[in-house]
């Protein structure tokens, strides 16, 4: 997910939406709470430091992005070239896939290192759920092998929903979504049909009770992203999303607990 995710507002989804109200009884249920790139507000994002902060707030899910290096190790990392500093004073910037793990792994950003996959899968255990949003291209394989060695729960999803096809392909086992940022409903569920997808993941203020319900006829789960207001989380648990993607788990945590109470 990218730095648009947080476009729109929750002022403009209710006047879009007129606020309504879930159009039958929805069970009051919590939804799953996935800490977006870890405690990414508390610690530096795709950190071990961050998903060590998000366990400790109970988040169910982890939700990062990947890319792999030159020799085909599986990192977590945001963007396709890292911000950091060598341990020589350089700043030079070059693009993970260029670059052997031996020496990206001693970079630091904000005194951190760039994780390996398979080290953040280790830290998780069973503790959480682990999304897996898969940014290189061509390392559907690479992060599939990290994936099926660890006993971690996992799910991988994208944007660009060709890579999600080619997972399916390689590893039907494992569960998969599709990122929107745009769209109706019904393109969405077309794609999602098409690549036998079962998390649908929209942008936060793409979401009504209408889509909801047809997600959920259709045997597809919802993913809320990226949801930082209280407000808008309290809406989407009424309408029965299933999972909010969020930067503040403690926040997003007791505005849903709030809601489940009502």
């Amino acid at each position: 997910m990218t730095p648009r995710e947080g476009h729109g507002s929750f002022r403009s989804h209710m006047a879009q939406h007129e606020h309504p109200p879930p159009p039958k009884p929805v069970p009051r249920r919590l939804p799953e709470l996935v800490a977006h790139r870890g405690a990414s507000r508390e610690r530096p994002e795709n950190t071990l430091a961050a998903f060590a902060v998000a366990l400790d707030h109970r988040a169910a899910a982890i939700e990062l992005d990947v890319h792999a290096t030159a020799d085909g190790v599986v990192v977590v990392h945001h963007d396709p070239v890292p911000h950091g500093v060598y341990p020589d004073g350089r700043s030079e910037r070059r693009p993970i896939a260029e670059l052997r793990y031996v020496e990206l792994s001693t970079l630091r950003l904000v005194g951190e290192a760039i994780p390996t996959l398979r080290d953040v899968l280790a830290l998780v255990g069973d503790r959480a759920v682990v999304y897996v949003e898969v940014k290189g291209a061509g390392i559907e394989r690479a992060v599939i092998d990290v994936v099926r060695a660890s006993s971690t729960r996992c799910a991988l999803h994208a944007f660009d929903h060709p890579t999600i096809g080619r997972v399916r392909e390689l590893a039907p086992e494992i569960p998969r979504g599709l990122l929107f940022d745009s769209g109706d409903r019904e393109t969405m569920l077309r794609e999602m049909a098409s690549y036998d997808a079962r998390d649908l993941w929209p942008q936060a203020t793409l979401i009504d009770a209408a889509m909801v319900d047809a997600a959920h006829r259709a045997g597809k789960r919802v993913v809320a992203w990226t949801v930082n207001d209280p407000g808008l989380a309290s809406y989407l648990t009424a309408i029965g999303v299933d999972a909010l993607c969020t930067d503040d788990v403690p926040s997003i945590g007791a505005a849903i607990r709030r809601e489940v109470r009502r």
